[in-house]
This record gives structure tokens, sequence and C-alpha cells, in this order.
């Protein structure tokens, strides 16, 4: 071989051994390195896998705030921030220069014009009308009744036979499978009974799973790239496509259902309270009346919007909660007894039913999810633009073609919120002298979004929450299964990556 032919491998060899040298010369840093053309996106995608971690590992060390250099001509500049000051000044100081926008509705296309994508007049008649019926008495009763309903006739059974059997089985799948069931029933006045005893696989119910799987990777990876895989139908833009084909097919037919009930039951006992037409009058709204629109579309929007809410931040905050329970026994004991004192159960007695005003009582079980979605906020990360050039409190300057990341994730292990022991499990710092909740900041403790699009499920939420965490808190005894690796899964909704495996035991109370 010619001497002069070993040039050129000598060279990409010589490359090779100095980028590995840089790169371990930098691991002691967090923040990835800034290449010649590829900008930062590199070390993006080698952490692609821990990207929650990622970003706090990133924001602790340079003070909360990071930018973000994307490859040359990618548009891929951002902002990562968890800065209370610049929360406060993006989700409600300055709340009318970061909408939505469009950016924002084409990564969420799936959710169309629903509650979480739209702006504007849509945006106020969604929430006026959504928050109209969530405080009415009657949908309070509609909401009780659905979750023991579901607890009784699906829960209860299904870990009675994974207790007899002594067998192991997914925590996770369990509260997803539960909250769908509870969502569609509330929405749609259909049950699906995905938790039943042979737990049928629904792939609308695990379509949520597939969508917040791909809607991050839209969040941080260029757009050229997911909208060819979108293009080719592989990948995950292939899951997502199946997750919306699997939507539809749930959803137009069961409200093709309660249209042809609606038509069929004109003289309604309860006119002043009914999801689905009012609704249907919130469309009339917004059209002005336009029959030329497309209702059935609205509604489909409308309804999984509500859906996706229901089912992942309720499940997904369950899941981190009980793993977080049985890795502190002495919170289960306390929660355990105020149970019992609470709601007056006697030591042989079970628990069954309770409703919404004596939920209210159980504080120290409040303040145990509080913490719960300190530490794993169910959505994650917030994506932002500003309409016009502005300046945040720290002084950075973000134009409308740079996208701002906030993470939640990485607020919940703030020492300057939360002190030395924020990595702790410690309901004991949400209960007041007065043994009442205290109230920390939305832009402090954003688990529900903060500022006017604050979550109005956060009630619904709580309500749910504690009604099955204190039925199977004193009624049974979750054991974790040795071995396991918990992680938070690289999504929108931080899911566990592998599940909870657990066994469960039946305590010493009848059942």
């Amino acid at each position: 071989m010619d001497v002069y032919s070993l040039i050129p491998v000598l060279i990409i060899l010589g490359f090779t051994y100095f980028t590995w040298f840089l790169i371990n010369r930098r691991s002691k840093s967090s923040a990835p390195t800034d290449w010649p053309l590829a900008g930062m996106l590199p070390g993006l995608i080698q952490n692609a896998h821990r990207i929650h971690e990622f970003f706090t590992d990133i924001l602790l060390e340079t003070g909360n705030n990071f930018e973000f250099r994307g490859p040359v001509i990618s548009n891929m500049n951002m902002l990562f921030t968890s800065d209370p000051a610049n929360i406060h000044h993006i989700l409600s100081r300055n709340f009318s220069n970061y909408p939505k926008g469009p950016e924002f509705r084409k990564i969420f296309e799936i959710l169309g014009n629903g509650i979480f994508n739209v702006d504007s007049e849509l945006w106020e008649i969604h929430r006026k009308i959504t928050m109209s019926l969530m405080s009415h008495a009657k949908f309070q009763i509609l909401l009780k009744k659905n979750v023991w309903d579901t607890v009784e006739k699906g829960l209860v059974p299904v870990l009675d036979a994974f207790a007899e059997r002594g067998t192991t089985f997914d925590l996770q799948d369990i509260f997803q499978r539960f909250t769908f069931d509870n969502i569609s029933k509330l929405l749609l006045d259909h049950d699906p009974k995905s938790l039943s005893i042979d737990l049928p696989h629904l792939p609308c119910e695990k379509g949520f799973n597939d969508m917040v799987d791909a809607l991050l990777y839209r969040h941080v990876l260029p757009e050229s790239y997911w909208q060819l895989q979108k293009k080719l139908n592989i990948g995950k833009e292939k899951n997502l496509s199946q997750a919306w084909e699997a939507f539809d097919q749930f959803i137009y037919p069961a409200i093709s259902q309660k249209q042809e009930k609606l038509l069929l039951n004109k003289t309604n006992k309860d006119e002043d309270f009914d999801l689905f037409a009012d609704y249907i009058k919130a469309y009339n709204q917004w059209t002005n009346g336009d029959t030329s629109g497309n209702v059935q579309e609205f509604l489909r929007d409308t309804f999984l919007n509500l859906m996706f809410a229901g089912r992942d931040t309720t499940s997904t905050t369950l899941t981190w909660f009980f793993w977080l329970l049985a890795k502190n026994p002495l919170v289960e004991t306390k929660i355990r007894e105020e149970i019992e004192q609470q709601l007056h159960l006697k030591k042989d007695e079970n628990l069954k039913f309770f409703d919404i005003e004596e939920s209210r009582k159980l504080v120290y079980l409040h303040g145990a999810l509080c913490e719960a979605l300190r530490l794993f906020p169910p959505v994650s990360l917030e994506h932002k633009s500003p309409l016009e050039l502005d300046v945040l409190p720290s002084g950075h300057r973000v134009t409308p073609d740079m996208k701002i990341l906030i993470s939640f994730y990485t607020m919940g292990r703030l020492q300057t919120i939360w002190g030395k022991d924020c990595l702790e499990f410690k309901p004991e710092r949400w209960i007041s002298e007065r043994r009442g909740i205290k109230h920390v900041p939305s832009y402090q403790f954003p688990a529900f979004n903060a500022g006017p699009r604050t979550c109005i499920g956060k009630d619904m939420g709580f309500i749910q929450m504690k009604m099955v965490a204190a039925t199977i808190i004193y009624n049974y005894h979750i054991q974790l299964v040795e071995g396991q690796t918990i992680s938070p899964t690289a999504t929108v909704v931080i899911r566990m990556t592998n599940g909870l495996k657990v066994r469960v035991v039946k305590r010493d109370v009848p059942l």
C-alpha cells in the first residue's frame, strides 16, 4: 500500500481521537459541547434517553438558565429554564405574549382544536364551559359515582385476583386502565372495561403512551427529522399515526351514540347539566351557528384533550406516589392512621366509600400526593415562544423564532425553593401549623401549570387520587419486586420506563 494512501485514514483516526479526547475532557461538565456546524445537538441526542435528568443536571449547574445552540440553519436555538422568576413572567405576568402559537399546534396536531392546543376566543370558550361544568353540583355527584363504580367493579376485583394468585403485575398499567375507564364514562358515558381481570388490550387506551412518546421528540429534534419520519411512516411517527387512528375509532362512535340519545331524549330532566349538550352549545357559539363546520370533529378534539388529561396525569402521579410510599413505610403508616381517624373507621373495618367532603379531611395524604407531584410532575416540560421580542427577568433576550423549554421536573429539585432536603419525600413540608395544606405559588410548584392556563381539573384530580390511594393503602399492602430499574420515560408525560412491578397482599381487614 502506498504511504500516501494512508494519509486520509490517519486524518480520520486523528480526528476521531481528538473528538473522543474533547468529550472526555468535558465530561465533568453537564453542558453539551458546542460543535462547529452541529452545535449542541450531538449532546442532546446522546442524552435523549434521560432527557429530564439531562436538563436538570445542566440547569442546576448553570443557575436555572441555559442557552442551547442547535446546528447551523436548523432554527433549533433554545433556552432551557427552571427559573421561577422567568416562569412567573412567561406563564402569568406576560401571558399574552406567550400563546400556544402555530409551532406548538404543529407539534400537538393530534389534539386538534382542544383546550390544550388553542388560543384566544376558542380557548376562552373551552375554559369557560369546562369550568362551569366541573363546578356544577351534579358533576361532583357524577364524578364520585364514577370513581367508586370503577373502584368497586374494576380495581378491587383485579387487585383481589392478583392477591389470591400471589403473582406480580404492573401497577402503572392498572392505574392507566383505571383512569381511562373512569374518564371515558365521565365524558362519553361509555365504559370500555379495560380494567378487567383478563386485562384486555385496547388500542385507544395504549395509544396515549405512543402519543406522549412521540411528542417529546417533536419538541427537541429538528422539525425536518420528524416530518421525514411522518412522511415515511416510520419510527415514533408511525406509532403516533396508529394512536391517532385508534383514538378516532374509539371516540367518533361514542359521539354518534351520544348524539342519537340526545335526539331521542329531548325532554332531558337535567337540562341544566349535560356535558355533551353543553359542548355542542360551545361549538355553536364558536361558529356563530354556522352549520358548514364539523361538530363531531370539535367534540372529538374536546374529549380527546380531556381524556389525555384525565388518564395520563392522574395515573402517572399515582404510580410514582406508590413507589415513593413503598420506599417510605413510615409515611404509609401515617396515612393509614389518618384514614382511620378522619373517616372514623374501626380497627377491623374495611374502607369502601367516602364522599368528596370527607376526602378533604385527608390532609396528610394530600401532602404526600403533593410531594409525588413535586418530584415527578406528570407534564414535566412546557414549550413556549414569544410573539414579540422579550427580555426575561434573568436578562435573556428571547425572539419569536426561539423555543423556551421550561423544565417543571427540575423545579422540584431546586434547593432555593425546597431546601437542602429537596430530594427527600417529606409530606410534612406541605402541612401548616394549623394542620392545613401550605400554599406554594404555582410558579414554584407548577405541577398543574401556572397563570391563566392553570389546570382546571386540579380538584377533580385530587379527589380521584385520594379515593384510589386511600382504598389501596387501607385495604392492601403493595410490595415492590426487587431488582427492577425505576426511571422516568423521556416523554412529555413522565411514566415509569419499565412500569412498576409489584405484588399485592390483602391487609388483615375483611373486604
